[in-house]
């Protein structure tokens, strides 16, 4: 199950940036995942909630927004979303040679804290 790791991921990189903003307490992550990096989200749900206990992030929520793939043509321009197979070759002109645009992102977008002072 890569979620595990990538879940720690996540927590390493927002409990650094929460304790260099002072932070006493993670309540919410906000994330954003592509469709094509494979993540179960569920499975990552599951895995945050096993990592965060006794963390700054316990009790935290993670928010997923999963990004369906898109591509552009390189011969025609044209762009398209898709599911990871039909994405090779062009709807439009039948060309092969294409760029994905959008659905292998794997990002932390924001990071809701609890700083010291806050009721």
């Amino acid at each position: 199950m890569h979620e595990m790791g990538i879940a720690e991921g996540i927590l390493t990189s927002s409990l650094d940036a929460a304790e260099d903003a002072g932070a006493t307490r993670i309540t919410r992550v906000f994330v954003t995942i592509g469709e094509l990096t494979e993540v179960m989200e569920d499975a990552l749900q599951f895995a945050w909630e096993a990592i965060t206990p006794e963390t700054m992030a316990e009790g935290s929520a993670l928010t997923v927004t999963m990004v369906a793939p898109v591509s552009r043509c390189a011969d025609c321009g044209h762009e398209w979303a898709h599911d990871r197979y039909s994405g090779a070759q062009c709807p439009s002109c039948e060309g092969w040679v294409v760029a994905l645009l959008r659905g292998r992102e794997l990002k932390i977008d924001s990071i809701d804290i609890d700083e010291e002072g806050d009721a």
